[in-house]
């Protein structure tokens, strides 16, 4: 016999308030029938220890503070979670609100619920620099901890819906964030979880107190409304139920109403006024089996007409939190458009209830595995990025993209089925079937036709993706990517690439800056020379060797100073600088001072941290200089290029010398202005003249101006080298309507 005795009743002496507490924890345990006595006094005790921490605490209405979280202890239970979650949500806000420590918990009541508590609590008040930093902060915690447990996140949404459902005592200059943060973070995060009835409620309560004076008004039109189309709902009704009846079908009927704001939404997307929109008001169909949904369809077909591309069939391809349902909209009685849901009552749990129907729903029965693991792969996902992303204001950016809640359904060449979000591009699908397709996709083809990397998918699109060996991820697709494990896993690689060419090149740096002091080759930073490196890195204030060199790689750190640096202290440790070595040296450089560094050779494989100046686009062959940026890596310059000599005016200590290897390994951008007579194939000859002289055009640009008989235009091409650009000149210059063909010099960077 399961024990649902309330706890001891207080004495008689005791304030009316806190009698209302205790009566309102007995409410709770009687909700409790499903699960043991055991559980129950557990329960009981997470209460007491609760009631003691929040003592003399009242929320704004004047009611002892644990009345929330008994509240909040309720809707889990509505869930049917488990004894751990319960007292969670009990506790939830002892940790932050009343000094009681983590491994307070855990002594009392065992890790598992320490940590559950630890999930739901906010981060204490650092230093950050601003709220939404702190808020970024905060969330990502909640996130990790509800990704590793779900349980975190459905207590949040529970404590959260109390507080909305009580906002009308909170001060009004409040509602206003509260009801942001509700709408734009928790009801999406309940939607993706499956959490229909709970998305729905927040939404209505935050454009209750968001937007109090439309709520309003539209509430009264809706009341009004629905008074006159009573009959019309009570006549649908009986239609459809004798329509069933007469096919032998035991159906339940059930009348639904949009939300005032879901009706709102349509207003303002739309430009819609109430009376325009006419389908207020639907019924979902609970039908026996799964066949019987399609069955169901055809009989209503019968009765009311469809209207054309209304059906929805979310049975066969769900969606990503579990949802499954057919829905089709009917022109009935008066011209009244009519929502319909037909599902089974299986999916009717889950629709309603998403991941919480792995508790409500026991395993054994069909359905529930896959509606846990679709309403959890989100949270899933989360761990993965978090890997990646270790600023919180950036996860929180990759986030609340994959909150978007529309859906494009697609299919892989094995027919497997993904979901991904309204506006994915090829490339997010890459990344959704493995991070090492993603990273090394060339080309893909969208139902056997070749399409750009950067193309959307829509609905059924049945797309294969090509890969290549050697090919990397580009910075350029940051700017289409729609989700954020796709955004996330090229920002880790991107860093980690510019990470460790920033730790060769920093390496190579320091060890021709050491030669310049006399020193051969760059020592190791074990054995005699280890006291050395420890004061070096003491000096720059580097944690490690690694931090050291990638800094300088980076331009964080001038490799000249550091080599100085670090030469007094092997000179100190006993390693004598080599003069023959510093005039050889120096006479190389053609300098007698250090501030240029050693030359560092360019063959076009350094990858992203060496970079090549828009602004004069140097190419093999000419002469060049290298700048240091702070924090940007190697920019390399044209000798002549008005750009890079001011800056070395403003930062000579910043420049090094560079030149071209004897054999770059890939061809180089520059631009070509041509100057043409206007006529029919103008364009054509011109292309195929570059074609003709190797060389490919990445970019054409005409401006913006009217045709005129003499047309500028600018092209961006590949070529190997100087030689190879007098080439694809002369190659122009001989070619019909060409007037004039030049390198374009000194562009805006």
């Amino acid at each position: 016999m399961v024990d649902t005795s309330p706890p001891d009743l207080p004495a008689p002496q005791a304030h009316p308030a806190d009698s209302a507490a205790a009566a309102s924890f007995a409410a709770l345990v009687g909700k409790l029938d499903y699960l043991g006595p055991d559980d129950i006094e557990h329960i009981r005790q997470a209460y007491r220890f609760a009631d003691e921490a929040h003592l003399g605490q009242l929320r704004k209405n004047g009611d002892p503070y644990i009345t929330h979280p008994i509240a909040v202890a309720a809707q889990c239970a509505e869930w049917k979670l488990d004894a751990q979650a319960m007292m969670a949500a009990l506790m939830h806000d002892a940790i932050e609100d009343c000094g009681v420590t983590k491994e307070d918990l855990v002594q009392r009541f065992g890790a598992p619920v320490a940590e559950l508590v630890d999930g739901l609590t906010k981060l204490e008040k650092l230093e950050f620099d601003t709220r939404e930093q702190n808020q970024a902060e905060s969330f990502r915690k909640m996130l990790l901890a509800m990704a590793k447990d779900v349980r975190v996140i459905l207590i949040k949404l529970a404590d959260r819906t109390h507080n909305m459902r009580t906002m009308g005592d909170m001060p009004r200059d409040k509602w206003q964030r509260i009801s942001s943060e509700t709408l734009e973070i928790y009801a999406p995060i309940a939607h993706r979880l499956g959490l229909n009835f709970t998305y729905r409620e927040l939404q209505e309560l935050a454009f209750r107190f968001l937007y109090p004076w439309r709520y309003e008004v539209l509430d009264k039109a809706l009341n009004k409304s629905r008074h006159r189309r009573r009959d019309l709902i009570e006549r649908v009704k009986e239609e459809v139920e004798r329509l069933f009846i007469g096919h032998g079908m035991q159906v339940r009927i059930l009348g639904r109403e949009k939300t005032l704001y879901s009706v709102y939404r349509k207003m303002d997307s739309k430009h819609l006024s109430f009376s325009q929109v006419t389908d207020i008001y639907g019924f979902r169909i609970i039908v026996p089996e799964l066949t019987d949904c399609y069955t169901g369809m055809g009989i209503l077909h019968q009765l009311y007409k469809p209207v054309p591309g209304k059906f929805r069939d979310y049975v066969a391809i769900p969606k990503v939190n579990g949802y499954q349902s057919l829905h089709t909209t009917l022109i009935g009685p008066f011209g009244t458009n009519i929502e319909f849901q037909l599902r089974t009552h299986a999916m009717d749990v889950v629709a309603e209830s998403g991941v919480a129907a792995h508790w409500l729903y026991k395993a054994s029965e069909p359905g529930s595995d896959t509606s846990q693991r679709l309403g959890t792969q989100w949270l899933q996902s989360l761990l993965d990025i978090q890997q990646e992303t270790h600023d919180a204001a950036e996860f929180w950016d990759h986030i609340k993209i994959d909150l978007f809640p529309d859906a494009v359904y697609v299919f892989t060449p094995q027919s497997k089925i993904l979901s991904l979000p309204r506006g994915a591009t090829v490339m997010d699908f890459a990344y959704a079937i493995h991070s090492g397709v993603g990273n090394r996709a060339v080309s893909a083809r969208i139902n056997g036709e070749e399409t750009p990397l950067r193309t959307e998918l829509n609905n059924g699109d049945v797309v294969e993706i090509i890969t290549g060996d050697h090919a990397e991820p580009n910075p350029a697709w940051l700017s289409f990517v729609k989700t954020g494990r796709a955004r996330s896993k090229i920002r880790h690689h991107l860093k980690t690439l510019a990470h460790e060419e920033s730790h060769l090149l920093g390496e190579r740096m320091l060890a021709q800056a050491l030669r310049f002091e006399g020193i051969a080759k760059l020592p190791s930073e074990e054995g005699e020379h280890k006291a050395a490196w420890e004061k070096l890195l003491r000096f720059t204030g580097n944690q490690s060797r690694d931090e050291l060199l990638s800094d300088i790689g980076m331009g964080k750190r001038i490799a000249s100073m550091v080599g100085k640096k670090l030469a007094v202290l092997l000179s100190e440790n006993g390693l004598k600088p080599d003069a023959l070595l510093i005039s050889h040296e120096r006479y190389a450089s053609g300098r007698e001072d250090s501030a240029l560094q050693g030359v560092v050779t360019l063959d076009g494989s350094e990858g992203v941290s060496v970079k090549y100046a828009n602004c004069c686009k140097p190419i093999p062959g000419d002469r060049i200089v290298g700048y240091l940026g702070r924090g940007e890596g190697l920019m390399v310059h044209a000798e002549d290029c008005p750009t890079g000599k001011r800056l070395l005016l403003r930062d000579s200590e910043r420049f090094l010398q560079v030149e071209w290897a004897d054999e770059p390994v890939r061809p180089f951008e520059t631009v070509v202005t041509i100057t043409v007579t206007n006529g029919k194939g103008v364009l054509a000859r011109v292309a195929s003249a570059m074609a003709s002289a190797e060389a490919d055009i990445t970019h054409v640009d005409m401006g913006d101006e009217p045709a005129q008989n003499a047309t500028e235009i600018r092209f961006t091409v590949a070529v190997r080298d100087r030689q190879h650009l007098a080439a694809v000149l002369r190659s122009l210059k001989r070619t019909a309507s060409v007037l004039r063909a030049q390198r374009a010099k000194n562009m805006r960077p």
